[in-house]
């Protein structure tokens, strides 16, 4: 005779004006791994608070198998043998992204417009599109990223208002380069804080050997300040003065 499926038992909210997406997310990894589930959806607050109560647990979802509570969805996912992220474990993947996403735009703009593969104008887009993108990032809470910038940055803790101005010049400057429009404009922004964010990075990193997390994705992430933190600057100065060769020759 084939073995019975497991079966799990599962709480969650469902409320009328909130769905509790964990409760969505711990149904689907049971169903994924095979189990039945027993939904059981709790749809009052009234009794989302007694179930809380009867059986001593602060949080929704919870998850039953075999008799066991296991408890919520992180739970759920250890008990399966699933690695749990650790929110507050440093993490490079924010820039790297901006980097892959700018790097795949650059390619598409280029193929897409004609000029095929050349490197030149490929590399250049991808500078510049990496600079609008990472100053989207800051620009979605400004105070914070100032309030994060001023950990490390040399010119922002001289004046504090230059982590608001920073990730404003540093999009003027990534747009307009995108288009190579206004170079007497571009340049000397990018060249000002590459050059600035360059030598405050590696002063906090390589020489005080400070251990502090980079505004460079906004003021609300993980990315640790380093090598990756420098890269952006040495890039942003990079493209600065090539752009400034290029308008010279």
């Amino acid at each position: 005779m084939p073995s019975p499926e497991p079966t799990a038992i599962l709480y969650r909210m469902v409320l009328p004006d909130h769905v509790c997406p964990y409760g969505l997310k711990a149904r689907h990894l049971l169903r994924s791994k095979g189990y039945v589930v027993d939904d059981r959806p709790l749809t009052t607050r009234a009794e989302v608070d007694a179930f809380k109560q009867k059986h001593g647990v602060a949080t929704t979802p919870q998850i039953f198998i075999d008799g066991e509570r296991i408890g919520g969805h992180d739970d759920l996912r250890r008990h399966l043998g699933l690695k749990v992220a650790d929110p507050n474990k440093p993490t490079y993947r924010p820039v790297l992204a901006v980097f892959a996403i700018a790097a795949a735009l650059a390619l598409t703009i280029e193929i897409g417009t004609g000029h095929g593969l050349a490197p030149v104008p490929i590399v250049e887009r991808f500078i510049a599109l990496s600079m609008v993108i990472l100053a989207l990032l800051k620009l979605q809470d400004v105070e914070r990223f100032a309030t994060m910038f001023l950990n490390y940055d040399l010119l922002a803790r001289k004046w504090v208002p230059y982590g608001r101005v920073y990730p404003f010049a540093e999009a003027l400057a990534g747009i307009l380069m995108v288009g190579h429009l206004l170079p007497w404009l571009s340049i000397p922004i990018a060249l000002f804080i590459g050059t600035i964010g360059m030598v405050s990075v590696f002063k906090a990193v390589y020489i005080d050997k400070r251990e502090l997390k980079c505004a460079c994705v906004g003021g609300n992430s993980n990315v640790p300040l380093g090598f990756v933190s420098l890269t952006e600057n040495v890039m942003m100065v990079a493209m600065a003065l090539w752009m400034a060769a290029r308008l010279l020759a």
